[in-house]
């Protein structure tokens, strides 16, 4: 007690419930302290901008900012990093130019690393960035001694396996003797460094951590796991707090995502593209097979019926469905910085591993690209080729050939960090939680 003035904790604030309500316990217990004795622990918030953060995340954060009044509060840090910059937290503003492209590249180099009919864990990224981010900030302006989380079990065995299997795509070896869980957390982040995506770009191509004179050499800090401080049906949940903190949820969406870097519409058009290109399926049946699912998991968790409507009505209607692609597709385009051709590209995978997946997808979406397969081979080699067969190669992938030609030399991804292939059906293990403990996994999303 004597030095708790000095020590400093560390909460990540997505948006979600559960991180709000993290703030608030810290809070009140920072300023329970202070009325009881000389001096109090410090508080950093720190929030990661990634291009599909949610605005209604953000606004949840500043809502509940104010409501605990940590803006004025010398004790507290609120900041944001963007593009691997520390700033100031702002809800207002929008991403940098320069992180929204970061970010956008990132996603699809990562996501280009994976077997064509393999599990769609198209956003990786998310989770390498976010793994990047906490050692990060746990490091800058003399670092923290805690970070504490309030992830259930099934997120936090959720959260390594992901970050494992993203840091595999890029290329970094990261050993199996960690303690398993957020135990592990830290020691698994240590391995993995700064250097998340350095196998993909030259030294110059990518931002360095910033400002770069204020980052520790060596992390010092804990993890404190406050999860059962917070179990509790979603419907007794704490409702005075969440009225008090001006916490707005989008409760479908809550239950239904089955990842936190994507919205509940994208995920759903994925499914609907992943059905329709690479199954032989139709689009209308990769919906209706990830509304299927969802409600065997809603039903499983006795979620109140008014949610399966709302489900139903969302992704059942086939009056309704074309609306729903539209919708899903301008938001990719809007979020993410992808059009369709894009992510259909992407569930293709075509470019890594010598491009042995070209043949198929050009078969399959391009056909009349299928004669210039020597071209776009020597263009991936570095050889000139004609301006219309590069201008197409940036169109339908979204990537500069010097990247396309990147992933084609990067061999294949790496069998044994992959997870089991999905089923012609397109079932993926794990694609919506149905353990008890994860009864609040959906939470996680930005805005829930």
């Amino acid at each position: 007690m004597q030095r708790i003035g000095e020590f400093k904790v560390l909460a990540i604030q997505s948006g979600s419930r559960d991180s709000c309500y993290s703030l608030a316990l810290l809070r009140a217990a920072q300023l329970t302290i202070a009325s009881r004795a000389p001096a109090t622990f410090q508080l950093r918030v720190a929030t990661l901008r990634l291009n599909g953060s949610n605005p209604i995340a953000l606004e949840n954060i500043h809502r509940t900012c104010n409501a605990l009044f940590v803006y004025d509060d010398p004790r507290v840090e609120v900041l944001m990093v963007d593009n691997r910059e520390v700033l100031p937290f702002d809800h207002a503003a929008p991403i940098s130019a320069a992180g929204r492209e970061s970010n956008r590249t990132n996603l699809l180099m990562l996501g280009h690393r994976r077997v064509w009919d393999g599990p769609l864990d198209l956003l990786d990224d998310g989770y390498l960035a976010a793994g990047e981010f906490y050692g990060q900030i746990a490091r800058w302006n003399h670092g923290v001694d805690a970070m504490i989380s309030s992830d259930t079990p099934r997120q936090q065995k959720q959260f390594i396996e992901g970050l494992r299997r993203a840091a595999a795509k890029a290329g970094l070896q990261a050993s199996n003797h960690h303690e398993p869980g957020n135990a592990g957390l830290f020691a698994l982040l240590d391995e993995i460094g700064s250097k998340g995506y350095q196998r993909f770009y030259t030294e110059d191509d990518q931002q360095l951590w910033r400002p770069a004179d204020q980052f520790e050499t060596c992390r010092r800090a804990t993890l404190i796991d406050i999860h059962d401080m917070l179990v509790s049906n979603l419907e007794e949940r704490w409702p005075l707090l969440t009225e008090f903190l001006g916490f707005q949820a989008d409760e479908l969406s809550a239950q239904l995502s089955d990842n936190e870097y994507v919205s509940l519409p994208v995920s759903a058009h994925v499914r609907g593209l992943q059905a329709c290109f690479l199954q032989g399926r139709t689009y209308e049946a990769g919906v209706a097979q990830y509304l299927q699912r969802a409600l065997v998991m809603m039903r499983r968790k006795q979620l109140p019926e008014r949610l399966c409507e709302q489900a139903v009505e969302a992704f059942g209607n086939p009056v309704t469905l074309a609306e729903l692609r539209a919708r899903a597709a301008a938001e990719a385009q809007r979020s993410l910085g992808l059009n369709e051709a894009q992510l259909v590209c992407l569930l293709f995978a075509p470019f890594g591993d010598n491009a042995a997946n070209l043949e198929r997808f050009l078969r399959r979406c391009h056909p009349g690209m299928l004669v210039a397969m020597p071209e776009l081979h020597r263009a991936m080699q570095g050889y000139p080729v004609a301006d219309q067969i590069m201008q197409w190669m940036v169109d339908v992938s979204g990537l500069s050939v010097s990247l396309i030609g990147k992933l084609s030399r990067l061999g294949p991804v790496p069998a044994n960090e992959s997870r089991a292939v999905e089923s012609a059906t397109g079932d993926q293990d794990g694609e919506f939680d149905t353990d008890d403990d994860s009864s609040m996994a959906g939470e996680r999303s930005a805005g829930r």
